[in-house]
């Protein structure tokens, strides 16, 4: 059906009864004429009557330029949300640290040995445990290994060879059998299952035996308790008390001999043989009818093990020394600190490593390596001067003016002391070290502190030139409005902020609107029941506490650790369907005036579908307090998401939004020293609402002029 323009077909009339064509500019025109009277459109109407508002005028331009600004913006600016931002700058840091090492570093000498990762990890105790007994070596085997002991020898001082000795076991164990006796008081004193079997020679002696055996024993030891004796006899057996906790441990002297090997015993010779070196203190070899035998002590007990044992072969070496180069930044070889420590226990200082020959010098504090031109390398020292990285760059004489303040720390009882010492100077805009004409770096002294922590460690922090995250940077022309926190520029992100803000308030400002259009107008049409359960669904949304909902839906996103887009979602979504009721109860109270109006009942009586009423006569009458009530929300919305963000319930870092911003300088201090982050958004979120609230108060007044009235 062609349309006619009703404006230009009354000026066709009136042309035509007037005998000129409307366009004839010497036409007479009279008071009466038609072509006076213009009929203008309703939304027309209601655009002259908004343009008339100026504050709704106002609005409009704040909301199309924050639109621009927020959408179109971000497109221009050279700067993304998201972009860090760094500079140079003065940083007092650490520097490095000190450790004297209590610990023992392996170095292999023949690759062709394997040493099972169980012997390793026992290195440091087993040598520990040598040190203090004032052994020369120690023997021990490890399970599933049985052909093969490993023997730990001193090899000069902090240093200790580790050797693989070919073995066979003959004697499974020999010497102190232990038994475990409980509270005495309730009478819990029991045997160990060896032990029995040692005592009386079975595998599975008479109860009445051990029963016997068992009461002398426990009045015996009864009786050592009372008197606080630690060692008693009974039946010729000697026993020794030792006490643990409310527990005591009950060694029996029984020297018993469990031989394992096929060989028959070895005889009483080589039995005395085996007492002597057992009771011989720091003893655990010996040579019989041209063997060689070790003793191996077993765990958690006084007992040993002896095997038959072969030529020992040399295996790794370990020691706590560290090595520190002369030269900054060198690295030794570990061949040639190998050949330094089997050096350091010979009496020859010379030793060859390839076709170079290398010597030891060993007469002051520390043991230093030269090369045979007299050019010194280094020196081992225990006490580890790293730099934070684990880096071996600390400078030499650096390293011997840290070392000369522990030692003066530790002597004085001190955790805390202060030196200076040259450093190479810095490039304050590049951070590189400075050069002098010849090329060397140019010198600057630095101030250093030194803190022992509890562990025994020494950092030291000194300033250095680094390269830093530039946070909370101030206005400049780079960045209009500075940094924030993280290094981001505050006005990039602003800009992103608005966009997501803007977005979050019109995508539930539309999805409220099409919940609320349909429960709305399904209920204001049908009337009776179904406007009796959607009112009182509509009651129930009204009655739920919205805010403690956001609470929790935020905790369980932040377990789900949900990303920032969607959490966006997801909070879009929320808000959505809880603010539907409103315009629910709007929407159904426009229908229920209108449904009883002629032109629905015209629509009913021309047989038209209940949709097509609905959605196509009822709901467009309906629209002007739809557009009205979604404008005024709108600002009501981007509050509330500027609020969630805020308490960090919504929107997360580093997604930008208005919200969240002001909540990155939320702190008292940083309030205080950067207004410049928080005033302009702040700003921004009053403005964007006040000018919301301006449009809708425009559009509700050219919708309906008599409201004014």
């Amino acid at each position: 059906m062609k349309k006619y323009d009703l404006n230009e077909a009354l000026k066709q009339r009136a042309a035509a009864n007037a005998g000129n064509t409307p366009d004839d500019p010497n036409a007479e025109m009279k008071l009466d004429d038609v072509q006076r009277v213009k009929v203008l459109s309703p939304a027309r109407k209601v655009f002259k009557r908004f343009m008339r508002n100026r504050l709704a005028v106002v609005g409009a331009i704040i909301l199309i330029t924050m639109f621009v600004f927020a959408f179109l913006g971000p497109l221009f600016y050279p700067y993304g949300q998201k972009q860090v931002f760094h500079k140079y700058g003065e940083l007092n840091m650490k520097y490095a640290q000190a450790i004297e090492n209590d610990s023992y570093t392996g170095y292999a000498l023949d690759e062709g040995v394997e040493i099972p990762g169980e012997v390793g990890r026992l290195m440091n105790s087993k040598i520990k445990s040598m040190i203090e007994d004032g052994a020369d070596s120690v023997s021990f085997s490890v399970d599933g290994h049985d052909d093969v002991i490993y023997m730990i020898r001193s090899a000069g001082h902090e240093v200790f060879s580790l050797e693989t000795v070919p073995s066979e076991k003959v004697i499974d164990s020999f010497g102190v059998d232990d038994v475990t006796v409980g509270d005495f008081l309730r009478g819990s004193f029991k045997f160990k299952n060896e032990s029995l079997k040692s005592v009386f020679g079975e595998e599975d002696p008479d109860e009445s035996k051990v029963e016997a055996l068992r009461s002398g024993i426990d009045a015996r030891i009864n009786e050592a308790i009372s008197k606080g004796e630690s060692e008693f006899t009974y039946e010729d057996v000697e026993y020794t008390l030792k006490k643990a906790g409310k527990n005591y441990t009950v060694n029996a002297s029984l020297d018993q001999i469990k031989y394992s090997s096929k060989d028959a015993e070895l005889g009483d010779d080589f039995e005395a043989e085996l007492k002597k070196v057992r009771d011989t203190d720091g003893k655990t070899e010996f040579e019989f009818d041209g063997d060689t035998y070790s003793l191996i002590k077993l765990d958690r007990s006084e007992a040993f093990s002896v095997y038959r044992t072969g030529k020992s072969t040399p295996a790794m070496i370990y020691t706590r020394y560290t090595f520190d180069n002369f030269e900054s930044g060198a690295q030794l070889p570990d061949d040639v600190k190998i050949g330094a420590l089997r050096a350091i226990g010979s009496d020859d200082k010379n030793f060859t490593v390839g076709d170079k020959s290398y010597t030891l010098d060993d007469e002051g504090e520390y043991v230093t390596v030269k090369e045979s031109g007299g050019k010194e390398l280094g020196e081992f020292t225990v006490l580890s001067i790293r730099r934070m990285s684990g880096k071996d760059t600390v400078e030499y004489e650096l390293k011997k003016t840290i070392s000369a303040k522990i030692d003066e720390m530790l002597e004085a009882g001190l955790y805390e002391g202060e030196f200076s010492h040259p450093l190479a100077a810095q490039d304050p805009d590049t951070g590189k070290i400075v050069y002098d004409e010849d090329g060397n770096a140019v010198m600057a002294d630095t101030d250093f502190k030194i803190r022992r922590t509890n562990t025994g460690v020494f950092e030291l922090h000194c300033t250095q030139i680094t390269y830093l995250i530039d946070k909370f940077a101030s206005p400049s022309a780079k960045h209009i409005l500075g940094t924030d926190g993280d290094g981001f520029d505050v006005f990039a992100r602003i800009m992103n902020g608005g966009r997501v803000s803007l977005m979050v308030g019109f995508v539930v400002v539309i999805l409220e609107t099409i919940l609320g259009v349909i429960m709305g107008g399904l209920a204001g049409f049908y009337g009776k029941w179904v406007d009796m359960i959607i009112m009182r669904l509509v009651d129930i949304f009204y009655c739920i506490p919205s805010l403690p909902i956001l609470i929790i839906l935020g905790v369980l996103m932040d377990y789900q650790r949900l990303g920032p887009y969607p959490r966006l979602m997801v909070m879009m979504a929320v808000l959505g369907i809880l603010g539907w009721a409103g315009i629910a109860r709007l929407v159904r109270g426009q229908i229920l005036s209108l449904r009883e109006q002629e032109f629905m009942v015209a629509a009913e009586a021309s047989g038209l579908k209940v949709k097509t009423r609905i959605f196509k006569h009822l709901v467009p009458n309906v629209m002007p307090q739809l557009i009205v009530s979604a404008t005024m929300g709108m600002g009501g919305v981007i509050l509330t998401e500027s609020t969630l963000s805020f308490l960090g319930l919504g929107v997360k870092h580093p997604l930008a939004t208005w919200g969240t911003m002001i909540n990155s300088v939320s702190s008292q201090t940083a309030i205080a020293e950067y207004p410049y982050i928080w005033i302009p958004v702040g700003l921004l979120i009053c403005i964007t609402v006040v000018a919301f609230n301006f449009v809708g108060d425009g559009l509700r007044d050219a919708y309906d002029p008599k409201s004014k009235k």
